[in-house]
């Protein structure tokens, strides 16, 4: 694959959560290598075409699923997608359902966030600090984005909840049931890993975000049983798809 330094059209990116390792919707192109200053390596970003111009794909856990929630490197992945042109960004998140209704295979589009992580790169302002560092994150969501999201599902003919609160905690290993009590008293829906840094490193950066979230499981203690790998593997497999449907018409405006 060749690669570049900045694309030749289109400025919206999704971020691939879990079971999301390439786009898929369009023409793989370009790969891009990017240097930034918050890793040894190059960021790769994957570009494909469509009928009405480029989308740039970025897998946050890395190809092969290898890097855990807590290990992304958020901020050089987020500095590669500006560097790139990017000011739209879809993020795909695998979630756990907590609030009543929020069963495995649905789609939810969250409008809020509350996070529980801890110890990760959170800033692009840890050095300087002034006024302009303190980024209003009132609705951390881009509600147009969102909106966008939500005509897609509809047009797709998924099932889908707009608005909610994502719950994000540290990983990576899941919730006790007594954590996800307490998320619900806070007022969180949903449950994931990832959403944080993210979304206030996309604020910083003046780049446009949006959620788009598969529940794969009913949160600790809100379902039957144990939680197991291969349950959240099979809502993936068939979840993906319907992703993928929506985010073919998000991509293509």
């Amino acid at each position: 694959m060749p690669t570049s330094s900045r694309p030749d059209a289109g400025k919206l990116a999704v971020i691939g959560g879990s079971g999301l390792y390439q786009l898929g919707v369009g023409e793989l192109t370009t790969t891009h290598q990017v240097t930034t200053p918050f890793a040894s390596e190059p960021v790769e970003v994957e570009q494909e075409q469509l009928a009405g111009g480029a989308v740039l794909f970025m897998p946050r856990h890395g190809k092969q699923h290898r890097i855990a929630p807590h290990r992304i490197n958020y901020r050089a992945n987020l500095w590669a997608l500006q560097q790139l042109g990017v000011d739209r960004i879809i993020a795909v998140n695998a979630v756990g359902g907590i609030s009543p209704g929020l069963i495995a295979g649905r789609i939810v589009i969250p409008d809020q966030l509350i996070d529980y992580t801890w110890g990760r790169e959170h800033t692009f302002f840890d050095t300087v600090q002034g006024l302009d560092s303190h980024v209003d994150f009132t609705t951390p969501y881009d509600s147009e984005l969102s909106q966008l999201l939500a005509r897609c599902c509809k047009r797709a003919d998924v099932e889908y909840r707009a608005g909610g609160a994502y719950g994000c905690t540290q990983g990576p290993r899941l919730e006790t049931a007594a954590e996800i009590e307490r998320m619900a008293r806070d007022g969180c829906d949903i449950v994931g890993m990832t959403a944080m840094p993210e979304a206030a490193l996309a604020r910083e950066l003046g780049l446009r975000y949006a959620s788009l979230a598969l529940v794969v499981n009913r949160a600790a203690g809100r379902g039957d049983g144990s939680i197991t790998q291969a349950a959240i593997n099979a809502v993936l497999q068939q979840g993906i798809q319907t992703l993928r449907q929506v985010l073919a018409l998000a991509c293509a405006g």
